[in-house]
């Protein structure tokens, strides 16, 4: 599924042309993706825009090993695998995809149609937008080291991408949540890193209490050093990084030969362009109107994290269903003269499948 949306995204830029489809939905997360399975039923087309160079959102770039609770038909599942899985529901509908491109404009043409234009340039057109942003456009919580952003991208990332980059390296990762403890175990584990160093300023960690515990056996065993109630407080290197200096509470400071230095602290979440397109706003949300989810401009939507109203829950299910709500309301704009009935049928994709039957009212 990876690969798909990767050659999606080859191909879009190559014919470098205007992509028209009926939705747009930016945010390519699970809300995004399961809204693309749902406007498949009714047989209109989706393309997803996301900052991210892969979609999923969160749950592939941040935690895709967390378990989730919260998912109906499973009493866990994880995070990583459930984006298999939304990717493997959404494909026979041949979603388009823009990714590693944040949506930076929206604005309308003469037939009333929205363009909405990329950071990068690339310009989509539909009749419909959906914004399932989750929490916004992301950037990195980087520690207060006054010279780290010398260091970016010469030895210093603040995500995990491509593991094999740290192939027979040595890596410092600084962070005490699943995040850092699950990237230490995995490069460590995998033998991939030649050396793992584990840096967090507390005793006690944030994560999964089995992940805590097998950072805690691995330290014992020799696989990974782990140095706590410390702190990364500077890096040095000529061009790149060489060394890490980290400061600890009794011990003072001392210095690591390093090749990669990783802080794990998560991503603050922003609004970023969408809070200047006009939607009506409220403590860095998007109000909608629960009828449909639909926003103070006519034909833009906003489902999951990204949106706000009384009693709202900002858990994936929620998104699940403000997604199908807001994917009944763009048929019914895109196609007025136009009803539909669901009814189930056998299909070639799916078991069991809803399939809509229009009619002219």
């Amino acid at each position: 599924m990876q690969a798909i949306a990767e050659v999606s995204v080859i191909l879009q830029r190559q014919i470098n042309i205007m992509i028209q489809t009926d939705i747009i939905i930016i945010g390519a997360g699970p809300v995004g993706l399961f809204t693309v399975f749902e406007a498949g039923l009714l047989k209109l087309r989706c393309h997803l825009i996301d900052s991210l160079p892969q979609p999923g959102g969160q749950c592939s770039e941040i935690y895709p090993k967390k378990p989730i609770y919260d998912i109906p038909g499973f009493p866990s599942i994880l995070a990583g695998e459930l984006i298999d899985n939304l990717m493997e529901q959404a494909a026979p509908f041949k979603p388009g995809f823009t990714l590693g491109e944040a949506a930076l404009s929206i604005d309308k043409d003469e037939e009333g149609q929205f363009i909405v234009t990329t950071v990068k340039g690339t310009q989509h057109r539909a009749p419909i937008v959906m914004i399932a942003g989750g929490l916004g456009v992301f950037e990195p919580r980087k520690p207060p080291i006054d010279n780290i952003t010398d260091f970016e991208d010469k030895g210093v990332e603040y995500i995990i991408r491509n593991p094999e980059m740290y192939q027979d390296k040595v890596c410092v990762i600084a962070g005490g949540g699943d995040s850092a403890l699950d990237w230490s175990i995995y490069l460590a584990e995998r033998k991939i890193a030649k050396r793992v160093v584990l840096v967090h300023r507390s005793s006690s960690f944030r994560g999964h209490l089995d992940s805590v515990q097998r950072v805690i056996d691995m330290a014992e065993a020799g696989e990974i050093d782990l140095v706590t109630e410390a702190e990364v407080t500077g890096l040095a290197g000529n061009n790149a990084l060489e060394e890490v200096i980290v400061t600890h509470q009794k011990e003072g400071e001392k210095r690591i030969a390093a090749d990669h230095f990783i802080p794990l602290f998560g991503l603050k979440p922003s609004l970023g362009p969408i809070a200047d397109w006009g939607l009506e706003i409220e403590k860095s949300a998007i109000k909608v109107n629960t009828l449909d989810y639909s926003t103070n401009i006519p034909g833009i939507y906003a489902i999951g994290d990204v949106n706000t109203y009384e009693n709202k829950l900002k858990l994936i299910l929620c998104g699940f269903h403000e997604g199908t709500l807001a994917v009944q309301s763009a048929f019914a704009r895109i196609h007025p003269e136009k009803k539909n009935v669901l009814k189930m049928h056998q299909s070639n994709s799916y078991n069991v499948c809803l399939c809509l039957v229009w009619y002219s009212g």
